[in-house]
């Protein structure tokens, strides 16, 4: 997704630059249809007014840029959150940046550094691929927040993460334990070397250590949203109905998996096991509440804020993997013999 300025809202609207600031600070001399016009360019550009403008504008210091990789992503919001909390009262001011999950984090960061004079990044829910040689071009401290950046070779890099291969095979003894042989998984892309591909690897290190042929067919990529898990296990279910347990990649796709698989007619866990990944809130509260991997959101903002902090001081990168808890949930059964 792109990073829209104001004179590109006055473009797509055909206003002036100036009637667009009068219509974000409430201005009362603006029609009702103007006003309307340009709101619905804001909202479909997804552009966000920044209340710090005014003071980035002459800021002499650098302010800490957080860069979120999907608005919808239930956890990525909550960590967000405690970031900001976390970076309270710090000399360094720090600002949130939402890009949808297939946007390019890179970019994003580029285009803060050269119009903003963002001078540290975290980057929360990136993926660890060639784009990041970007971290190395612009020179500045940057955080990867749960994916581990210490095999990227980047000298201005730390990461804060939890053993995702490490967790997701756990996830996956779980189910086999309980004697699920035939489990689809639902994650992101699973080539590289990021959290989606460790979580993927991790799946099959314990379907290999259990002696199980895995069907790549039993493999969807979908988006990290209710919708995408929703239509994903839908197309899964039409080929294969002797599925007896799904393994996901996020608490907000095994929440959409549950509607799915009640909507068929089948019921979670008696019929089909379902775990999550990630220990959201929601996943607590959900009815059946979602077997999940928690990861711990307070620990991983107070580390990422920390670290980019220290960066900033002059200190040296650093990598810290944070420990993971298997939540138990009402989501998992033993498998139908």
């Amino acid at each position: 997704m792109e990073i829209y300025t104001i004179r590109d809202v006055a473009r797509k609207a055909g206003v002036a630059v100036s009637t667009v600031s009068r219509v974000l600070n409430g201005r009362p001399d603006v029609s009702e249809e103007t006003r309307k016009k340009v709101m619905d360019v804001v909202e479909k550009c997804g552009f966000v007014q920044n209340r710090n403008a005014r003071f980035l504008k002459h800021a002499k210091e650098p302010f800490a840029a957080i860069i979120v990789r999907g608005r919808r992503n239930m956890f990525l919001n909550d960590v967000a959150e405690q970031m900001i909390e976390c970076a309270q009262g710090l000399k360094t001011p720090f600002l949130v940046k939402y890009i949808d999950e297939e946007a390019d984090e890179f970019e994003a960061m580029r285009q803060l550094y050269a119009d903003r004079r963002a001078g540290g990044f975290i980057l929360l829910g990136s993926r660890v691929d060639e784009r990041c040689e970007m971290v190395r071009a612009l020179g500045v401290p940057c955080v990867f927040a749960t994916v581990d950046a210490s095999g990227s070779g980047l000298e201005n890099a730390s990461s804060v993460c939890i053993d995702d291969r490490a967790a997701t095979r756990a996830m996956m003894d779980r189910l086999l334990d309980k004697g699920h042989t035939r489990v689809a998984v639902l994650g992101g892309c699973r080539e590289g070397d990021d959290i989606f591909a460790h979580r993927y690897q991790g799946a099959m290190d314990s379907l290999r250590a259990h002696g199980i042929d895995y069907d790549p067919d039993e493999y969807v990529q979908t988006r990290f949203s209710l919708k995408g898990a929703y239509e994903s296990i839908e197309r899964i279910f039409e080929k294969r109905q002797d599925i007896t347990a799904v393994l996901t990649m996020s608490d907000s796709m095994a929440i959409g998996v549950v509607r799915a698989l009640r909507d068929r007619g089948l019921r979670v866990p008696q019929d089909v096991s379902v775990t999550g990944f990630d220990g959201t809130e929601m996943a607590g509260y959900y009815v059946p509440s979602i077997a999940t991997v928690s990861q711990p959101t307070a620990e991983i903002a107070r580390e990422s804020v920390a670290l980019l902090c220290e960066m900033l001081e002059g200190g040296e990168p650093r990598h810290v993997t944070v420990d993971f808890t298997m939540m138990e949930g009402e989501s998992i059964a033993e498998a139908i013999r």
